[in-house]
């Protein structure tokens, strides 16, 4: 099951981001990448936005993937809901690949990839919850690093 949930993770490239400020909520669109083994999710914000303030003070965050661009009809589309926790990537190589390869795959997001506020965040997968269809859910929760 658990590589099922990475697969779905793997496959797509765009989520649903939720942080969470003061106790209100915040979800935002984004398009992210993964490292091989599925288990840390990499994506683009600004400096100045709304997530990133969010993040600075609460940095544990969920995603929502799902399914439904490959799947398209209602009844066989899957959702996995990633909790995790973020921090910044402070490393500029690493921080230079992750920008290349989303840059790849969205050329349309070169302006940010490129302005001076850009930050990469990383956040660490801690659990996948999939939904496949209105009953049947699958929990995994990964084992803590260090």
């Amino acid at each position: 099951m658990l590589e099922k949930m990475k697969a779905l993770l793997k496959g797509n490239s765009l989520c649903i981001l939720a942080t969470c400020s003061e106790n209100r909520p915040h979800c935002s669109l984004m398009t992210y990448v993964t490292d091989e083994q599925g288990e840390a999710i990499y994506a683009v914000t600004l400096k100045t936005s709304r997530k990133y303030r969010n993040i600075a003070q609460n940095p544990n965050v969920s995603l929502l993937v799902d399914s439904r661009l490959n799947d398209g009809i209602i009844g066989s589309i899957k959702a996995l809901t990633v909790s995790g926790v973020c921090s910044l990537v402070r490393t500029e190589t690493k921080k230079a690949a992750i920008l290349t390869r989303i840059g790849q795959n969205h050329p349309h997001l070169r302006d940010l990839l490129l302005h001076p506020d850009a930050e990469v965040i990383a956040i660490a997968v801690e659990s996948f919850l999939l939904l496949e269809g209105p009953t049947q859910a699958n929990f995994v929760e990964l084992a803590k690093q260090g």
